[in-house]
């Protein structure tokens, strides 16, 4: 899928695409081997640590456009809306691995 505004990613998990923007902040993590047992873990674990950097990159152009140092508001705009998907994502998951979680412990055995 292409961005109408160039250098502006989707957030996805790790695997499937990166989180990240025009700074770069995101890298990809290559997705875990199909029959490794620790894939979901690793996945939501690296999603995490990229959404963790995709926040701190936030709060340094938040600081930066506080303090008059930054240059482009747009930066900290793109910054700020990038941190926001990727937190509503993870989220998301998050919400639906409990869901799928609770919906297994009802199945009858």
């Amino acid at each position: 899928m292409t961005s109408p505004i160039g250098g502006i990613s989707l957030p996805t998990l790790p695997g499937i695409g990166a989180l990240g923007g025009p700074s770069g902040v995101g890298s990809v993590v290559p997705a875990p081997a199909p029959g490794s047992a620790d894939g979901f873990a690793a996945a939501l674990t690296g999603a995490l640590d990229q959404l963790g950097s995709l926040q701190s990159s936030k709060d340094q152009l938040a600081v930066q456009a506080a303090t008059g140092d930054l240059r482009d508001v747009h930066d900290y705009m793109i910054a700020a809306q990038e941190a926001s998907v990727a937190t509503e994502m993870v989220v998301t998951i998050k919400n639906k691995a409990v869901e799928a979680f609770t919906e297994i412990m009802r199945m009858p055995v």
